[in-house]
């Protein structure tokens, strides 16, 4: 109970912090974007606390735990690759573009049609990802106290609902930077606790086939599942709302770049963690338990309370960035288009309504849920492959584009997407939605090449 209450204290202290350091909002952009104006720190804080989240702390160190090293292809690998694509290759230009979100670029190229249709796609990875932080969340406070894990994940959900409807980007752009110190001293505490009970001489003991990546898989397997982190983070709303955020696209290079250099960083202590924890805790051990389990036994609880104070930090900040995102492609791609004389309040209230509603169904998928690192898979698969194919055309292809080619690529890389991974069970189906969006779009672009050129192609900019 008393670690119950020292986390109830903490998420009580992020509220208080949200509030103190609150920007009243005049606009949707200030809402949704922090007015665009975070600097170097907020910026890196913003990117590295949004991704590492829950599968990172908790998921990745208990598939290590399961598999091994092939385990964690995705998660920290993929995942690292794909922010440092994000702040090579994509941050710069699309920063430039001045739109709000993925969607907002769509529409310049493609028109209002295909907006709605990418934030229609793109609206369930962003609630099946929150839903995966919310039970992580449940579990956590579960196993502080004697609580069940549904009146635990009630109170979660009615703290991150509340703590994101109410600030918005900067608010939680601010606490991101709190949690992320916070984040990382509690990893580094666990970092020198695992490395002085012998840690090293644990990892350095390891059969070769722990540490082998291609363990019990295929190539073709490894490839799918270090390729869907990778494209899906190219695709995600969740990283691109952090760039908008920057100041300026040099800074959302550099800012994107530090932050995946320290997600890298900080995500190799679970990793090694969960790769060791057979020989130093033994087997039979629930995996999404592996981390929580070795703080428990290894720290004083003054330090223990630290790092499950540290947990809840990756959780709220990964969670709250999902939600927003939600409630922003609902409210400002598939709401306000239609109700275009709306007052700048009436948008701001839209955008929170929504956010509430998107909790509300995250709750209930994380309720019916039974695996973090499960709904984090299916998140990064479903709808990604034909938003990553219209990103790279929207960015890259001056040449007019097809509505019907950019539907053709987001209906066709979902539906095959979800036929191959939930109907046929193929081995690669993201592969496969991958190449069907892709192919899709560059045939139907054929076809209508001699299609003339839509109103606000490709370089108009929306505030």
């Amino acid at each position: 109970m008393t670690l119950l209450l020292i986390i109830l204290a903490y998420i009580a202290l992020q509220l208080a912090i949200a509030w103190w350091f609150r920007r009243p909002a005049q606009s949707e952009s200030d809402y949704l974007l922090a007015g665009r104006s975070l600097g170097p720190w907020m910026a890196t804080f913003a990117v590295f606390a949004t991704w590492f989240g829950a599968e990172t702390c908790i998921g990745a160190a208990g598939e290590a735990y399961q598999y091994g090293l092939s385990g964690v292809l995705a998660d920290p690998f993929g995942y690292t690759l794909g922010m440092v694509a994000v702040g090579l290759v994509v941050a710069v230009p699309l920063w430039r573009r001045g739109v709000t979100t993925l969607a907002d670029l769509f529409r310049t190229r493609y028109g209002m049609g295909i907006e709605r249709l990418a934030a229609i796609v793109m609206i369930p990875s962003s609630l099946l990802w929150a839903a995966a932080q919310m039970r992580a969340f449940g579990q956590v406070l579960a196993s502080a106290s004697d609580w069940g894990l549904m009146a635990c994940m009630t109170l979660a959900a009615v703290v991150v609902i509340a703590y994101t409807a109410f600030g918005g980007m900067w608010s939680d752009a601010v606490t991101d930077l709190v949690q992320g110190v916070v984040l990382i001293v509690g990893l580094l505490i666990l970092a020198a606790v695992f490395f002085w009970q012998d840690g090293a001489a644990h990892l350095a003991a390891l059969p070769p086939a722990r540490l082998d990546p291609l363990h019990d898989r295929s190539g073709w397997d490894a490839l799918e599942t270090l390729l869907v982190p990778i494209f899906s983070t190219l695709a995600a709303q969740e990283l691109a709302s952090r760039v908008l955020a920057m100041r300026s696209a040099p800074l959302a290079r550099g800012a994107t770049l530090a932050g995946a250099g320290l997600y890298f960083a900080m995500a190799m202590i679970p990793l090694m963690l969960g790769l060791a924890a057979v020989s130093m805790l033994g087997t039979g051990l629930d995996p999404e338990q592996v981390v929580t389990r070795f703080a428990a036994e290894a720290l004083p609880f003054p330090l223990y309370a630290l790092f499950i104070c540290a947990l809840v930090s990756a959780i709220l900040s990964t969670l709250s960035g999902a939600l927003l995102v939600a409630g922003s492609l609902a409210a400002h791609n598939l709401l306000l288009p239609a109700h275009p004389h709306w007052s700048e309040s009436a948008k701001l209230r839209a955008n929170r309504v929504a956010v509430v509603l998107f909790g509300v169904v995250t709750y209930g998928l994380a309720l019916g849920s039974d695996s973090v690192y499960g709904l984090v898979e299916e998140a990064a698969g479903f709808g990604t492959a034909g938003v990553f194919v219209l990103l790279v055309a929207s960015l890259w292809n001056r040449r007019p584009g097809s509505a019907w080619a950019a539907g053709t690529a987001l209906v066709g890389g979902t539906l095959s997407y979800a036929l191959a991974a939930h109907v046929w069970q193929v081995e690669t189906p993201y592969l496969l939605s991958l190449a069907t969006a892709g192919i899709g779009y560059l045939l139907v672009a054929f076809v209508h090449k001699k299609a003339p050129p839509q109103r606000g192609f490709h370089e108009q900019s929306l505030t």
